[in-house]
């Protein structure tokens, strides 16, 4: 039984239509890709299944999603259909996101074991502060921040690019969400953390059975974690098969090209490269 099914989703701003009529699904525990490249509508999905558009966006279709107390039972509620008070209750509870850009996304005045306590109290406000702050250490430790008793009083701007993000990953799972949303949340990392930061999802996705959308254009990051890839073109989605087959045996000539855009250890480096505009 699918934990979320999107149908039919179509995001406007004004005449421009940034999603046009997208349908997917993501299995309880499994990972799928989002994948294409700037503009394609990657990040407006993410936004509209959370419903974190701005006020002038027009969002049609239906998000299904298997709510927590009812899941056994297969029922699923609408998101887009749901009261603001019930969908804040259920984002950030029920689904959370990392956003992108590790070194922005946090407040740059507010201690990160209070950023993260703040998390916790939005969707438990009746625990004891001792509580709170036995949870917000063990999220610390669970996402390997070193030395969390120490550091839980430092601010954002003392810690490396690799653990902000390890940060916005605790704020987004302390609560234990059954989907996450991941942004691009590589972009900014050198490889090495990049890797480091995808074997911590990876973990996390086993010790809490997420089930977890990835947003990404890096096809090499996406070969990494997803179980499924579905690609997007100008708000479509164009193609969606298993990581392997995709990467074997791309079907749609927009993934070909997206594919041969990037450089591997095999690329012929007298040729260029693929474009992605239309042939």
């Amino acid at each position: 039984m699918p934990i979320l099914r999107v149908k039919d989703l179509s995001i406007g701003f004004g005449h421009h239509k940034a999603v046009d009529g997208i349908s997917f699904e993501i299995a309880a525990g499994e990972t799928l890709a989002l994948v294409g490249e700037s503009g394609s509508g990657k990040s407006a999905t993410s936004l509209a299944l959370l419903r974190l558009l701005p006020p002038e966006a027009s969002v049609g279709g239906k998000i299904l999603f298997s709510i927590r107390d009812e899941a056994d039972s297969g029922a699923a509620v609408d998101l887009l259909q749901l009261p603001e008070s019930a969908m804040r209750r259920r984002r950030g509870s029920d689904l959370a996101m990392i956003f992108q850009e590790p070194m922005t996304a946090l407040n740059p005045v507010m201690r990160v074991g209070a950023q993260i306590a703040e998390a916790i109290r939005a969707h438990r406000p009746g625990l004891s502060a001792q509580t709170v702050n036995a949870a917000v250490l063990d999220a610390m430790r669970e996402v390997a921040l070193p030395e969390p008793e120490r550091r839980v009083r430092d601010y954002p701007h003392q810690f490396s690019g690799g653990q902000r993000q390890r940060i916005l990953i605790a704020m987004a799972v302390v609560n234990r969400p059954r989907l996450l949303i991941a942004d691009e949340p590589t972009t900014a990392l050198d490889v090495t953390v990049q890797a480091q930061i995808l074997d911590l999802l990876k973990q996390l996705r086993r010790t809490h059975g997420l089930s977890i959308l990835f947003i990404s254009h890096d096809l090499a990051v996406v070969a990494q974690i997803a179980d499924r890839v579905a690609v997007m073109q100008h708000g479509h989605i164009v193609e969606q098969a298993a990581t392997a087959d995709l990467f074997r045996n791309p079907r749609h000539p927009y993934t070909r090209r997206l594919l041969a855009s990037a450089p591997t250890m095999s690329t012929d480096r007298a040729q260029p490269l693929a474009s992605l505009a239309e042939a």
